[in-house]
């Protein structure tokens, strides 16, 4: 059976290799500023806001997102991308007598490119874990056509302001009314859609960057070597002399600079223990 093996093969010496990864067949990069978007928040949130007087954004953080793609009609090749942030605020409200109250609350912006994805006419399966088994129930295979990936990379929202209004057409909201199982997991108490339970509409002023792109799977041969061996040997760490190891250790210089913690936009950048908590 050897004159049935594949002869794209690494040699002795380095010589080129098949693999199999993704090409980027377009990309773009936005700077998007969502101007006084709704902010959804809790019951307790929003009775706060109701007596409250005044009300200061401290940080967002992106928890979650949802990217669709869909083939543009008579564009063949093109394909729409939206993509849907869930994004978590943390608030400080005032509420009288010098004191103040942390809440949080849920931003769902949208934005929507057309990028050039290719065309193929392929159908792409692959096997699982569960494919080897003797008895093993197979994954199902759908017999659709090869859509391409696209590939969202954002960094978290700076925030450019915040307001109350008193009617809900003066902010520009998104619909949504529910919210993935996961991103109610890490808030810590329900997020009330209900526009009839509430008066007044807390907005906020978001500025996004992005970078988008489309991929599709590709068969590439490359410059390959063979797999070098270390020369360094591993040290153990002599456990009877903890003040040698102490000394060892490099000095955390930016530890006493002051900007360990905060980041170009003066934003808070800790993160806490538990996932999805704003720690400012």
């Amino acid at each position: 059976m050897a004159e049935n093996r594949f002869p794209c093969s690494a040699r002795v010496g380095g010589d080129t290799v098949c693999i199999e990864t993704n090409r980027i067949l377009d990309a773009c990069r936005d700077r998007d500023c969502y101007e006084n978007t709704r902010v959804y928040l809790t019951d307790y949130g929003n009775e706060l806001l109701e007596h409250c007087g005044a009300v200061r954004a401290k940080c967002a953080e992106i928890l979650w997102s949802n990217i669709t793609i869909d083939p543009i009609r008579f564009n063949r090749g093109f394909y729409a991308v939206t993509v849907r942030f869930y994004i978590k605020v943390l608030f400080e409200v005032c509420v009288g007598g010098g004191r103040s109250q942390e809440i949080e609350g849920i931003v769902v912006p949208e934005k929507r490119v057309i990028l050039y994805g290719g065309e193929s006419n392929v159908n792409i399966f692959r096997s699982s874990e569960q494919s080897g088994g003797f008895c093993g129930y197979p994954e199902p295979c759908y017999g659709c056509k090869s859509v391409p990936t696209a590939v969202v990379e954002v960094v978290d929202p700076i925030l450019l302001g915040s307001k109350i209004f008193e009617r809900v057409t003066d902010c520009n909201c998104c619909c949504c009314c529910d919210l993935p199982d996961k991103l109610v997991e890490v808030l810590d108490a329900p997020i009330c859609f209900d526009d009839s339970r509430v008066n007044r509409f807390l907005t906020v002023s978001l500025g996004i960057f992005s970078v988008i792109r489309i991929v599709r799977p590709a068969q590439y041969l490359i410059g390959a070597s063979e797999y070098a061996i270390p020369e360094k040997e591993c040290v153990s760490v002599e456990e009877d002399d903890p003040c040698c190891v102490f000394r060892s250790m490099p000095f955390p210089g930016n530890e006493f600079s002051g900007q360990s913690n905060v980041n170009s936009h003066g934003e808070c950048h800790d993160r806490p223990e538990r996932p999805g908590k704003c720690g400012c």
